[in-house]
């Protein structure tokens, strides 16, 4: 089993900047791929950005230049790096990760959200 933990949400002003982390734990072999999605209130979920181990990561158009996608695979924690934060980033925010696990299969994983508040 893989558990993941997301830290790192919270209220910021618009400018400032927040680093989410994912840190997952258990019987990993290698995390395949990386989704961060949000979902704003009231609003469907929309994927922010996306890599995939070995490629260059994806962004939406709202966060691209804004956002950064990065990863420790020794610690099997991966970081979604936000600045230049909008009213309009506020919304609750979960890394989706696609990991290998002892025995060769591979499971996606969901974490638990975080909220992350832009004021303006």
């Amino acid at each position: 089993q893989v558990q993941l933990v997301e830290s790192g949400g919270g209220l910021v002003q618009a400018g400032g900047s927040l680093r989410l982390s994912c840190a997952a734990s258990g019987s990993i072999i290698s995390i395949n791929a990386v989704r961060w999605y949000r979902q704003p209130p009231g609003k469907q979920r929309e994927l922010v950005a996306g890599e995939i181990s070995g490629s260059s990561a994806n962004y939406a158009d709202s966060v691209k230049g804004r956002f950064t996608v990065s990863r420790d695979n020794a610690k099997n924690t991966v970081y979604l790096q936000m600045s230049s934060l909008k009213p309009e980033d506020t919304a609750v925010y979960r890394c989706n990760l696609e990991v290998q696990v002892i025995g060769g299969l591979t499971y996606s994983y969901w974490g638990q959200g975080t909220q992350v508040t832009v004021s303006s």
